[in-house]
């Protein structure tokens, strides 16, 4: 990623780990094995999402002292660790959910626009010398992907088991992009 500032050693090391968690996670999305599952295809694609937030959040970890976003990252962590786990646990019975190939190319279309969106917004996340900041700031667009991921795919005919999970991704990561924004505010960032 192209850096227009003068940083820190402190924040070249972390911006250094962020593109590598970045890039290892675009690559794992984009290239996930797909099916003619819906269910299937949100899960191979979110678990290496979810992947990205956890170790973007172990990084966080080794270069902040700001409690709240301390905080912040374990609740990460730990959410994302468990949502990954009840993933893992459905993928077979979720395999057996077929769909028509009409709402497999509707799904498909609008998850690639939001995986674009997503990945451009945080190749392209404001960075500074705060790097609590820039995890704010890049971890916003990730959270709003997986969002609007789960919301794209229950539109569609889905494995039942899938339906709390994703339930689950909206609520919790809508109320932890409402507090980072809030975060972002009391740290005097944009």
């Amino acid at each position: 990623m192209n850096r227009s500032c003068n940083f820190s050693n402190v924040t070249n090391d972390y911006l250094a780990f962020y593109d590598c968690i970045l890039s290892d996670m675009m690559d794992e999305m984009t290239h996930a094995e797909l099916s003619d599952s819906i269910s299937h295809n949100f899960i191979t694609q979110m678990i290496p999402h979810h992947q990205g937030a956890i170790e973007m959040s172990r990084t966080i970890l080794k270069y902040t002292t700001h409690i709240p976003l301390q905080n912040l990252a374990l609740q990460i962590i730990t959410g994302q660790t468990k949502s990954i786990s009840d993933m893992r646990a459905i993928l077979c019975q979720c395999d057996a959910i077929h769909n028509c190939k009409e709402d497999l190319r509707c799904y498909q279309t609008r998850t690639k626009k939001i995986l674009q969106t997503l990945f451009c917004q945080m190749k392209h996340a404001c960075s500074t010398n705060c790097v609590n900041g820039n995890f704010i700031r890049e971890m916003i667009p990730h959270h709003c992907g997986a969002v609007a991921m789960s919301e794209n795919t229950l539109r569609y005919c889905i494995c039942p088991e899938l339906i709390p999970i994703l339930d689950s991704i909206i609520q919790t990561q809508k109320q932890e992009v409402q507090m980072m924004q809030c975060m972002l505010q009391r740290m005097g960032c944009r």
